[in-house]
């Protein structure tokens, strides 16, 4: 291995203070200001016209943006992982002055005129005009004098922005307003993440209330002293959370934490409110009808009628297979409750589902997840995964040992190149088939802390681009997740759907890594979001492979791998209660386009939120909530707690569903008869993943499928007709 020895490319360094962190986003802010006056001070397209230019213009902010991204993701991703609560809050406030400093350059109507003269130099809108699909083609880009797709996308994109950030409104009271509404969301949806982070709520519960939780959760739960001595302290984070409401035998226990779950954040329903009404108000002074409207029209789906179609036609298909199994959940209900001499009334309830769901698998399929756990080690499962890339994409992972962060430490210390002692790094090369050339750095965050981002994701750290000099400059991406940690009597044991759920975010993690693009505005994951999980949603598939699935388990006592009957055991539960999953998710997208699509600014105005997310949710999900116990329809802010919806997702959430009928297409299609085929693993890599957002995403996806993408596996895969 001593090839890999040496990256040619050091890590990112993790060594920000409370007082750097912050000066340093105002100092990146400063640059790109002194970048920007000077285009303006030099270039004057009133006085000659031809000044104006790509190389002019917007090269000098590519290479300013380029350069910039490699520290200000870094600044801002401390608020997500960092133990010390200082360096989350100057994250925080770091964060805040490169939004705010992005809201004011995104209005800069200097700039503006210089990209409004290249634009129209380029005469890219008409040549568009003329072609049929309304697509920027390489030849079409060539037409214009641009270099290429990349580099014509990106200024069609960039005048675009200038205009959806109101600089196509008249200076004065309008323009105004809309800045002091960027400003103003900017400041929701960092203060609404920072209370989703840093929440830390609980219930105290005696062991007896608690009875059917497995052992090592219990183990893990902090201990009451003075009141609360005798009892354990539950908190929300996943860990905790899940197996309560999955194994707690008392439905009143389960009842008490789920509501307390839904009102974890009720800090967030005012900002989730606000926000809401200013994109609205945003939208129409653009002269959008809706906030939706302004958001999807640059996604693969285009418009709101083909996104709310999509959804009817789901609810309505998925609707009948829901109640039947509802029907059947039921009936195991009715049977627990009598042989237990519980009362029944007859409902199944939202608190009932992740128990009976989990009852039913057990009993029915003879599947105990905490013993199917035991074959999946954290260590040997990510050690499986990685082989599982190799193979598929030709890479190579080189896990990084304390001597080799030392040595290529840009301070000599290995620590500094992490944010915690938890964190596995990898170095990540291209294997003998693709070249031998050095491909990026991996991080590994797996168990929780306090202050820690609570759910899963994949975070860019450093995009990769084309340097000046023409070398390339080499991604860092890190995933953030909260599986349970190792205790003295065994190692970090993962789920079967904590399996799938790692595989997936390791997907986006793969996607940043074999990004090969110019910008780094488009590298990897920066992919329009109705599109972004359909690469890690068709690896999720990996994970109900019966080879794969026996290649990346190891019980952590024997070493053996899971036997058969297992296997096939759990792969018959794949679509165990499916349709119910997916109403679930229809209920979030729903709820999404609804708040999104309003008539009027006025009618938004009335719409009270929390009934609304729940009235949704009982009619979509079909699963009775404390309504159906006299209960008034406000009793829970879900929406409060539901960080997508604020992070970036928003007129957005139906991307989830969306991208899962590519996914399927893209499996069936290619994969599903041969899924380690190393050959159209590397054709997927360098037609889909490389190229990232820089060209159309559907492009990409009908050159990797040699058609149009069809809804037809996503159906059949559910059970449905198309």
């Amino acid at each position: 291995m001593a090839k890999y020895a040496n990256p040619p490319q050091a890590p990112p360094l993790f060594t920000g203070t409370k007082d750097t962190i912050v000066a340093d986003s105002k100092a990146l802010c400063d640059n790109t200001r002194s970048v920007l006056d000077k285009l303006v001070a030099d270039i004057k397209p009133s006085e000659d016209p031809a000044a104006a230019t790509f190389e002019s213009v917007l090269r000098p902010q590519t290479e300013d943006e380029n350069q910039s991204s490699l520290s200000a993701r870094i600044l801002g991703f401390y608020q997500y992982v960092s133990a010390d609560a200082a360096l989350r809050d100057a994250s925080t406030e770091a964060e805040k002055i490169m939004d705010d400093f992005g809201i004011e350059i995104s209005m800069r109507e200097d700039v503006f005129r210089l990209v409004d003269a290249v634009y129209k130099n380029s005469r890219l809108a008409e040549s568009k005009e003329k072609d049929t699909d309304r697509l920027i083609t390489e030849e079409l880009a060539k037409s214009v004098g641009l270099e290429n797709v990349e580099s014509a996308r990106l200024l069609e994109k960039e005048h675009k922005g200038y205009i959806k950030n109101g600089l196509g409104l008249p200076e004065g009271e309008k323009r105004d307003r809309f800045k002091e509404i960027k400003k103003q969301l900017s400041q929701i949806s960092i203060a609404f993440q920072k209370n989703l982070n840093e929440e830390n709520g609980g219930l105290w519960f005696t062991k007896e209330e608690l009875d059917g939780v497995p052992q090592d959760v219990l183990d893990g739960l902090e201990k009451g002293s003075g009141e609360n001595e005798g009892k354990l302290r539950l908190s929300f984070k996943y860990p905790d959370l899940f197996p309560t409401l999955k194994f707690a035998k008392n439905p009143e226990i389960r009842r008490k934490v789920f509501i307390a779950n839904e009102n974890k954040l009720n800090q967030n329903v005012p900002l989730f409110r606000d926000a809401v009404l200013l994109r609205d108000e945003a939208a129409r002074l653009l002269g959008y009808p809706d906030h939706a409207t302004f958001r999807i029209e640059d996604k693969m789906a285009k418009t709101t009628k083909t996104v709310l179609d999509f959804l009817g036609d789901l609810k309505t298909r998925l609707g009948p297979g829901g109640l039947k199994e509802i029907a059947h959940l039921q009936e195991l209900k009715k049977k627990d409750h009598e042989a237990r001499g519980l009362p029944y009334d007859g409902n199944y309830y939202l608190w009932d589902h992740r128990f009976y769901d989990r009852l039913m698998i057990e009993q029915e399929y003879s599947i105990d997840e905490n013993s199917i756990s035991e074959y999946f080690p954290i260590t040997s499962t990510v050690g499986g995964m990685l082989n599982i890339f190799e193979t598929l994409f030709g890479l190579v992972f080189v896990e990084l040992t304390p001597e080799d962060r030392k040595r290529i430490s840009p301070t000599g210390k290995a620590e500094d190149i992490a944010w915690h002692e938890d964190v596995i790094i990898f170095s990540v090369w291209d294997d003998a088939s693709e070249g031998e050339g050095f491909v990026g750095y991996l991080y590994l965050d797996l168990h929780p802390r306090p202050g820690k981002y609570g759910h899963a994701a994949n975070f860019n750290l450093q995009p990769g681009f084309l340097q000046a000099n023409g070398s390339r400059r080499y991604p860092a991406t890190a995933l953030v997740c909260n599986f349970s940690k190792p205790t003295k009597e065994k190692p970090s044991l993962l789920k079967h759907d904590e399996v799938v759920t790692l595989f997936h975010e390791l997907g986006h993690g793969i996607h940043d890594l074999v990004g090969r693009t110019q910008y780094a505005r488009y590298h990897g994951t920066s992919t329009v979001r109705d599109f972004v999980e359909a690469p890690s949603q068709m690896l999720e598939n990996w994970c109900w492979t019966p080879s794969q699935l026996k290649g990346l388990s190891k019980h952590y006592k024997t070493g053996k791998s899971i036997p058969n009957d297992l296997i096939e055991k759990l792969i018959s539960t794949k679509h165990v209660n499916d349709a119910l999953f997916n109403l679930r998710q229809l209920h979030f997208g729903l709820f999404d386009m609804t708040v999104h699509t309003p008539k009027s600014h006025e009618e938004l105005e009335k719409l009270d939120l929390s009934k609304l997310y729940n009235n949704l949710r009982a009619d979509i999900s079909k699963i009775k909530g404390p309504e159906a116990q006299g209960e008034p329809s406000d009793w829970g802010n879900g929406q409060a707690t539901f960080g997508h919806l604020i992070g970036g997702y928003d007129a957005g959430y139906y991307g989830y569903l969306s991208s899962q009928v590519y996914s399927t297409d893209m499996f069936y299609t290619v994969f599903k008869d041969d899924p380690m085929n190393g050959k159209e693993g590397r054709r997927y890599r360098h037609t889909v993943l490389e190229k990232g957002g820089s060209r159309d995403e559907m492009v990409s996806l009908e050159e990797f499928l040699g058609r149009k993408p069809s809804s037809e596996a996503f159906y059949k895969e559910l059970g449905l007709d198309s």
